[in-house]
């Protein structure tokens, strides 16, 4: 098989955190495949396709760029931020499973600037110490286990990264996610809402989680709960390296 398939990450939005080496895919590539706001992120030009799709299409945005690249193209299927974290690496070796006859194929994943790296930087350093990432969408799994998740993360003491937190679809979610992490008694725990983080709307609020309100979060926005040691210097929020 001449054609090849590159699993890229365009970062969290502003293209000076997009890798030299995702650029030079991009730059390579016969067709572009991805999220429709994903792929107006990469700008035309001639000899390249660009094909958008619905949030919900990852699957068959999968399988159709494995055929294009079996049929000798340069593909780049792209995601915001890491396309390792919730993203299209997952979905591509998905589809991957189910066509063994393409899994010959040349096949790279570039890494990108993920959303919780991003949004910690510009907070501070508040995934100093141990933490962990939460899909808080229930399209893939069902709620139980987002809360099963939530309360042992908690009860770990744990910093909390959690992603695509509330929708017009699914506006309850993060309120009993908020629910759920107070009762495990996370009132006093300093919570981040990063909103766009690196575009012209980035806004960052911190305040305690007991004073969360669920309108602050959006899809734009990474929430990071911190965990019971983080505390603010100044502006800036941390978790100490040390923990007991």
């Amino acid at each position: 098989m001449t054609g090849r398939l590159t699993i890229a990450g365009l970062g969290p939005g502003d293209a000076a955190l997009m890798t030299p080496e995702v650029s030079a895919a991009l730059a390579d590539a016969t067709d572009v495949l991805g999220y429709a706001p994903y792929v107006a992120r990469v700008p035309p030009r001639e000899g390249l396709t660009l094909r958008p799709s619905d949030n919900r299409m990852e699957l068959q945005r999968a399988e159709e760029a494995l055929r294009l690249a079996a049929e000798g193209r340069s593909v780049v299927i792209v995601s915001s931020g890491d396309p390792g974290v919730f993203a299209m690496a997952a979905a591509v070796f998905e589809a991957l499973e189910a066509a063994p006859e393409l899994q010959e194929l040349s096949i790279r994943v570039l890494p990108g600037v993920t959303a919780m790296l991003a949004a910690a930087a510009r907070a501070g350093a508040p995934l100093g110490h141990d933490f962990c990432a939460i899909n808080l969408s229930d399209n893939l799994k069902p709620w139980p286990v987002i809360e099963k998740r939530l309360r042992l993360a908690a009860e770990a003491d744990f910093a909390i990264a959690l992603y695509n937190p509330r929708s017009a679809s699914r506006p309850e979610g993060f309120a009993r996610a908020l629910d759920v992490l107070k009762e495990a008694g996370c009132g006093n725990r300093l919570i981040i809402f990063a909103h766009a983080v690196s575009t012209p709307k980035e806004r960052i609020e911190t305040l305690s989680l007991q004073d969360a309100r669920p309108e602050m979060a959006d899809m734009a926005t990474l929430v990071i709960v911190g965990n019971s040691a983080t505390r603010r210097v100044g502006r800036w929020v941390y978790a100490p390296r040390r923990a007991s």
